[in-house]
């Protein structure tokens, strides 16, 4: 009994240690915010760049934009960084002999692409205690789209169409960006006031978590210009309007009516 004792307390915390080092999930954390966002006037993208691998991060582009004439698409992605990578790097090559006159048969493309990926990849990446959780937002105009469109690729290939009612679409860290949006944004909302609240949606999940950061990468698309335009935005670029908004939301705070408190209240004394 001693003995069996004294091996467990030599070799139980080295079984632990080894056990942990086994496990990649727990070291690396791939958090993403990137908001797609569609209104009659045109479209718009925002993504961060932040990549966290265990305590350190890295700046890399969540953003790829397509273009030619009467050909304007933007794909976003959130996941593992591999496989975005191989993704994109087997539909762009797919772009050079492959011609779409409409967007989502250039979806349907990617797609194929992503289960590409799955068939090469999805195997390995569970043994190793990853999981495949490639989802994409992908916006543009091609030459025969009567209209701008936004869809919503998931890691098994297939997608859906943003429609009426829904104007926008978030992927990765979604929960602490999506009340302001839900309240102010509608398919009449201009691109102006699209990126002023998709600013503010990101700076909400910014400050609520430390996954998600400046630089942010922005794509703008007006309705069938076929000419997407790109901006990066740093944090000092922006500072004054983070700024600007919590106090504007404390000032709105202090305004709000409290008179419906006193019944709650009123039982205190």
């Amino acid at each position: 009994m001693n003995l069996r004792l004294t091996f467990l307390d030599i070799y139980y915390p080295l079984l632990v240690i080894i056990y942990l080092l086994c496990q990649p999930q727990i070291f690396i954390v791939d958090m993403t915010y990137c908001l797609g966002i569609k209104v009659k006037e045109g479209l718009l993208a925002i993504a961060d760049t932040r990549i966290t691998s265990g305590t350190d991060t890295t700046v890399k582009k969540k953003i790829s934009i397509e273009q030619k004439d009467g050909f304007s698409l933007f794909i976003m992605t959130s996941g593992l960084r591999s496989t975005r990578d191989k993704a994109i790097v087997y539909f762009t090559e797919l772009l050079e002999t492959t011609e779409y006159n409409k967007l989502y048969k250039a979806v349907n493309a990617f797609g194929e692409q992503v289960k590409r990926v799955v068939k090469e990849d999805k195997e390995s990446l569970e043994k190793a205690g990853f999981n495949f959780d490639l989802h994409s937002i992908i916006g543009g105009q091609l030459k025969d789209d009567d209209e701008h469109k936004l869809f919503l690729l998931y890691p098994e290939g297939n997608w859906v169409e943003l429609g009426q009612g829904a104007p926008f679409i978030i992927i990765g860290n979604s929960g602490h960006g999506k009340p302001i949006l839900n309240r102010t944004l509608n398919e009449d909302s201009s691109l102006k006031l699209a990126l002023k609240v998709g600013f503010l949606s990101f700076d909400s999940t910014r400050v609520s978590s430390n996954n998600v950061d400046f630089p942010i990468d922005v794509a703008i698309y007006k309705k069938d210009s076929f000419n997407i335009i790109e901006q990066r935005y740093e944090k000092k670029d922006l500072e004054n309007i983070s700024t600007q908004w919590a106090e504007e939301l404390k000032a709105a705070l202090e305004h709000v009516s409290e008179d419906w408190m006193n019944v709650a209240f009123d039982k205190l004394t």
